[in-house]
């Protein structure tokens, strides 16, 4: 689609509509395959099945959570599909030209804390092969800078140069790679379930952990509740959505290039709730394996590759661990800032540049490591912060517009989303009231109940989707119909 008396400041040719839509149904599945089959991926599914006692509870749990995600992705799928912009171009359309930036950054920022989380998980992975030679162990022990061993410093680097690698060629090179990295990474996982299973004599689906030794394990983790009750099972499926919450606003970065809504809603249905719930089924069969194996609760796939007695398996492991980092840091951590940076500066930032912004923002991060510490209140409060985004474009998409959008305005100054000077007051009010209630108020003061933090994607949701519904219906000359008064 040729975009005429397009801005420069707006447009740029990585910014523009899709024109080449050879994103089938397998490329869509393989989205999730290459977002869900990572280390972190795999650790949070095992840590929420500790939270619900029981096999039956976990996939019920996971189960409606998955479908959740689903229908979201659908949603957002659906509006990229038919416009063929990313996700920072669509944001204009409830954000304004310019406005559209601030809500583009959240979710680079939260993209560049992947980044190195994902990564620095891969270079563990290869950490725990290399410390079985014992002069890497004892390098390992005695060399130390950046507040990390000198060995783990080095497989950080690695696999963040390695990852540069892969998208020297665009969004083509990307879809390559996923459609081979994720499949990949299910073989290997079934690898380690079965590798278990027949080491431990038994393939299970009830668990025997004592209870006292889930207790320790989630109690740090925010969760209300014993493992197994009514308020665990909610906050499981209620974390689960959570973890997703980056992806609900940028899948149309990925879906703009799908030929029509069928194949969205089809790579959607076997990469979401089937593979969720089928993963999530390994994680627990591996989990429940492993503690049968070696007498301890092992929540990192990492840490139990580890104690193969098998070289090879033990190489295997490592080696499909951080392909599996690779392709959900391609898919979830790069395409996104990219897009991000470079809708911010469309003259000098494209896709690349913005992809290498990302990179280095992550490298500068792993001294810190902040995302060390427990994974369900780390992914609730940073997945919390783009409640409030969607539920104002979700809104304004299909409440609002009616899913009819002027696609040519979306890169011109003086048009239709110019709003105020080029901000849309009503979506930064709805979208501010809503982190509020989302994110600062749970995770900054006690103000509110201790369980609100689990839900405080929802709230985020909700309250900022109401309250932009309510303004744009009173704003004058506005009908809340779709069409232009």
């Amino acid at each position: 689609m040729e975009i005429k008396g397009a801005s420069p400041d707006l447009y740029n040719e990585d910014l523009a509509p899709a024109k080449v839509r050879n994103w089938g149904p397998f490329s869509i599945f393989n989205v999730w395959t290459s977002d869900v089959h990572s280390l972190w991926g795999y650790y949070l599914a095992a840590s929420l099945f500790l939270f619900c006692g029981g096999f039956v509870n976990f996939i019920v749990a996971i189960g409606i959570g998955s479908l959740v995600i689903y229908a979201l992705m659908n949603l957002m799928g659906y509006a990229g599909v038919k416009t063929g912009v990313p996700y920072p171009v669509l944001a204009r359309a409830s954000f304004g030209i310019w406005g559209a930036n601030l809500p583009a950054l959240v979710r680079a920022i939260v993209a560049c804390f992947w980044y190195g989380a994902q990564t620095a998980a891969a270079s563990g992975a290869i950490v725990a092969l290399l410390i079985r030679s014992e002069s890497f162990a004892q390098f390992h022990r005695d060399v130390h800078f950046l507040g990390h061993s000198g060995l783990e410093v080095i497989c950080f680097v690695v696999i963040w140069a390695l990852q540069l690698l892969i998208i020297q060629k665009g969004m083509e090179t990307v879809r390559r790679f996923q459609d081979w990295a994720g499949p990949a990474v299910w073989v290997m996982m079934l690898i380690l379930a079965i590798y278990l299973c027949v080491k431990s004599g038994s393939f299970a689906f009830s668990s025997d952990i004592p209870l006292d030794v889930l207790l320790e394990k989630t109690k740090d983790a925010g969760v209300p509740g014993t493992p197994g009750s009514w308020t665990s099972l909610f906050a499981v499926a209620a974390i689960w959505v959570t973890y997703f919450s980056a992806l609900y606003l940028n899948f149309c970065d990925f879906s703009r290039y799908a030929p029509d809504k069928a194949a969205v809603r089809t790579g959607n249905l076997w990469g979401l709730p089937v593979n969720l719930v089928l993963f999530s089924m390994v994680a627990g069969v591996t989990t429940i394996a492993a503690y049968d194996v070696y007498g301890e609760v092992l929540l990192h796939p990492d840490q139990i590759s580890a104690k193969f007695d098998s070289w090879f398996l033990a190489l295997l492991a490592a080696l499909t661990f951080a392909v599996a980092t690779l392709g959900i840091n391609v898919v979830a951590n790069f395409v996104s800032p990219a897009f991000d940076f470079a809708n911010v500066f469309p003259r000098a930032i494209d896709f690349k540049k913005g992809g290498y912004i990302a990179a280095l923002i992550a490298l500068v991060l792993y001294p810190f490591a902040p995302w060390e510490g427990s994974a369900a209140s780390f992914v609730g409060v940073i997945g919390s912060t783009m409640g409030p985004i969607l539920g104002v474009m979700l809104v304004d998409y299909y409440l609002i517009r009616r899913g009819e959008i002027d696609v040519e305005a979306l890169y011109r100054e003086d048009g239709e989303f110019r709003f105020q000077g080029g901000w849309h007051v009503n979506a930064l009010i709805a979208a501010g009231i809503g982190a509020l209630f989302s994110s600062i108020l749970p995770n900054l003061t006690n103000w509110l109940p201790a369980w609100w933090g689990i839900y405080g994607w929802f709230f985020g949701v909700a309250i900022a989707g109401v309250i932009y519904y309510a303004l744009r219906s009173l704003a004058p000359g506005v009908k809340v119909s779709g069409a232009k008064a």
